[in-house]
Parts: structure tokens; sequence; C-alpha cells
């Protein structure tokens, strides 16, 4: 028999285990994973299957309760995040409120909250649902717009409004009312509307026609066309109106109707800035897809504001292509249209079953 070697000390020499490549813990990991349940501590000379599950699951990444922390300080981190963006969009929402005349650029609104232009842009825009320079435009038209009833002359009210002259009046209003504020002053004097009553899916419908686009649409059944169109005409008391049918008919085509090539129709909206604003969130809701009256308030503004959403939609004066039919109660209840319930519920059940 070969003797033992010795170290200089005449201690055996301690030979070093091989280590493994991590392919054989992959394996082992595999292996014991797959191990029946009746062999808890598994091989002689080898962990219990647990064990050396947790093990691979170290070299692997973090376990389970590192994941959960993780998540809860993700969690803890976006709280913080939320809340300071808070802080600084009411801070530049009160700035905007004060200096609003002063017609404030970016970088002065995106300085009292404490950001740069870029980044103040983005969470202004996601927190209101309007960008800064909107929401200028929005204070300058409603008070403009006060001072205009009020008696003011077009010049006062630009000038008073923090504007250069009334070109830039006319600007604003053109992008908020699409009237101008002569137009705005007098009621809808000097404006010509077409209107007339024409068939459509959902009954008879009666056409408020501008000159820059569909102004109205409303619904009507037998016998009640007149007091339709009269619900529509009384918004624009100075307006005038000329009966053409015919034009009515043409609009129902181009509707309800798709015709080659055109991809989008011309409207003219006539109404306040938070009208205008809660008109275009429901532009956004797809065919076939229905909303809460809540969800378009956390939309636009904040979920407190449900109330006020719903005067909004329900003075919305174009039906159908502003889909205010997708718009139910929160429990799921079809409620609150202007042209009656059934015809509501006719047209959710005319898109879902067009795809």
């Amino acid at each position: 028999m070969r003797a033992a070697a010795s170290s200089p000390a005449g201690r055996k020499k301690r030979v070093a285990p091989r280590a493994r490549p991590r392919q054989c813990e992959a394996m082992t990991y595999a292996k014991t994973y797959d191990a029946p349940e009746s062999s808890p501590q598994g091989s002689q000379g080898e962990q219990p299957p647990a064990a050396k599950v947790s093990a691979a699951h170290r070299q692997r990444g973090p376990d389970r309760a590192d994941a959960r922390q993780d998540l809860i300080t993700e969690d803890m981190h976006a709280d913080l995040a939320a809340s300071r963006d808070y802080d600084r969009m009411t801070a530049a929402l009160a700035y905007l409120s004060e200096n609003w005349r002063d017609q404030p650029d970016l970088a002065a609104a995106a300085g009292a909250a404490g950001l740069s232009p870029h980044h103040f842009q983005r969470v202004f825009t996601r927190w209101t649902g309007a960008s800064p320079k909107r929401m200028v435009q929005a204070l300058t038209h409603a008070s403009a717009r006060n001072l205009l009833i009020d008696g003011a002359s077009v010049l006062d009210a630009a000038l008073e409004s923090g504007l250069s002259g009334p070109s830039r009046l006319h600007d604003v209003f053109i992008a908020e009312e699409a009237v101008t504020p002569g137009q705005a002053k007098a009621g809808g004097e000097g404006l010509v509307f077409k209107a007339g009553a024409a068939p459509t899916p959902f009954g008879t419908g009666v056409f408020l026609i501008a000159p820059r686009g569909l102004s109205a649409l409303a619904f009507a059944d037998p016998g009640e066309e007149d007091a339709a169109l009269k619900d529509l005409t009384d918004r624009f008391p100075e307006a005038k109106i000329e009966t053409d049918h015919a034009a009515a008919a043409d609009w129902a085509a181009r509707v309800f109707e798709a015709r080659p090539g055109e991809t989008s129709l011309p409207v003219a909206l006539y109404g306040t800035p938070w009208r205008r604003q809660v008109w275009r969130a429901l532009l956004r809701i797809p065919p076939g897809r229905t909303v809460s009256y809540r969800d378009i308030a956390v939309e636009v503004c904040s979920a407190k504001a449900s109330r006020a959403v719903g005067a909004a939609v329900g003075a919305n004066p174009i039906s159908w292509l502003i889909p205010c039919h997708r718009v139910l109660a929160s429990d799921g209840r079809l409620t609150g249209y202007h042209w009656g319930v059934p015809r509501k519920r006719a047209m959710l059940a005319y898109e879902a079953a067009r795809g």
C-alpha cells in the first residue's frame, strides 16, 4: 500500500474540492425541483430539496421576500413622486391663476414649479389634461368673454385680458369657441346656420350646419322635429337660421355612411372651454367601449368633478359624432341621454354589432 503524502510539518495535505461549474448548479436545481415528495432528504450526502432550491435561488437572484420588499419600496417611491408632483402642480396652478394676465411663457411657469421646462410640460399636461399654454389661453378667454358680455369693447377686453390687441383676442376666441369675439358678444348675431331634418339609423336627425362645419345634431321621434330644432337654435338666439333639408340629408349621409377618401368631418363647436375639454375627452372613447362619468372626470380634471362632467356631457350639441352615448352611470346603467335611453341603447347595440 502506498504511503500517504505528508507536508513538511508532518500533516496531511488538504485538497480543496473542485468547484462545480454554474451549469451543474442549474441542472441540480432542476433535478431537485422534480424530485418526488416521498424522498425529502434526497440521496445520501445531498442537501434536502428545499435547501438546495433556496441555495440556487440565492445564487440566481433575490428570493420572494426580497422581491416583495422591492415592490413595497417601488410603491413608496411612486407615492413620494406623486406627492411631489401634486405640490409642484398646485404651485404652478396658483402661479398661472395669479399671473395669467402677464401671459407667462413655459419657462416662467416651470420655474414656479421648480422643474425644467420639458419636465414641467409633461407633468402639467398629465395632471390637468391641458398644456400650460392652453391653460393660460383658457383663463384669458374666460375673462375676455365675461368682459364682452358686460359691455366692454373688443379692444378693451383684449387689453384688460393681457393681450396686445384685438387680433390676438380674435385668435384666442377662434381657438376656444370657433367664433370671433364680436360674434360671441352678439350672442350669435351675424352667424348664419342651415337647419334641416333627414332620416338616420336612429330616427329623424335634426342638423344645424355652420359655415365651418356641423354645429349640432339631434334626434327626434315622429312629430317632435320642430321641438328638437328649437332645442338647438335656442343656443344662438341672435343667429340667422335658414331651412335646408337637402343640406341635412347630405350631412346625414356623410355622418352615417362612410364616403371614399373622407376620413374626418369638419365640426364647428360653440361652447365654454370646460365643455369643449369634456367633449374632446368623449371623442377619445373608442367605438364599442363605454366609460363612466367618473372616468371622464378623472381624465379631464378630478373624480370630484363628476357632476360638472355630467352637465357638460348633457350639453353635447353633436350627438353620435361626439359619442356621449358611450358614457354610463358608475353602476353600468344607461341613464341621462338627452334623446332618450332607448335610443342610447340602440346606438350601443349598433356599434357592438358592427364590431
